[in-house]
């Protein structure tokens, strides 16, 4: 379980080592990337609060980077936070996400990225939900979920 403690450290002294890195020039995530999720990923842009994807979507599913495809939040660690974006408690493993100071904007919090391709997520802060008391509040436009495979009958779990 991810502390407030825990991520101040990261953004402090050292972020978990990704297990992969993908790294494009502009021109290349120009191309791969639309229009919004290139502000979003790439310039550290905001989308509208409200007006986005995932803000009032609780489908079951795994959210990934849209720049890189890296497993990023699991929906059941996602509740409603009346922020205007979609937020969760947890991101899906330790080392999907690395930490950074930001003091943009005359305030001061913790940008959460993508630790595969460096792409801007959002924000995390300490007031959220017990037990964990984290809220990453993320950008629609730097994820894509993916549903969870219905299992057919007969297979296995």
């Amino acid at each position: 379980m991810l502390r407030w403690i825990d991520v101040i450290k990261y953004a402090k002294y050292s972020n978990p080592e990704p297990s992969r890195r993908v790294e494009k020039t502009e021109a290349e995530w120009q191309r791969h990337l639309t229009p919004q999720q290139f502000e979003v990923l790439r310039r550290k842009g905001t989308e509208p609060p409200y007006r986005n994807a995932y803000c009032k979507s609780y489908d079951p599913g795994v959210y990934v980077c849209a720049g890189c495809g890296t497993p990023l939040f699991n929906s059941t660690e996602k509740y409603h936070a009346i922020s205007g974006w979609p937020s969760f408690t947890q991101p899906i493993a330790k080392g999907a996400l690395k930490y950074l100071f930001d003091d943009s904007h005359h305030m001061q919090r913790i940008e959460a990225q993508c630790n595969t391709c460096d792409g801007h997520l959002g924000h995390v802060f300490p007031d959220g939900p017990a037990p964990h008391g984290l809220r990453f509040c993320i950008n629609s436009e730097s994820m894509v979920r993916l549903a969870e495979p219905e299992q057919q009958d007969g297979e296995n779990a």
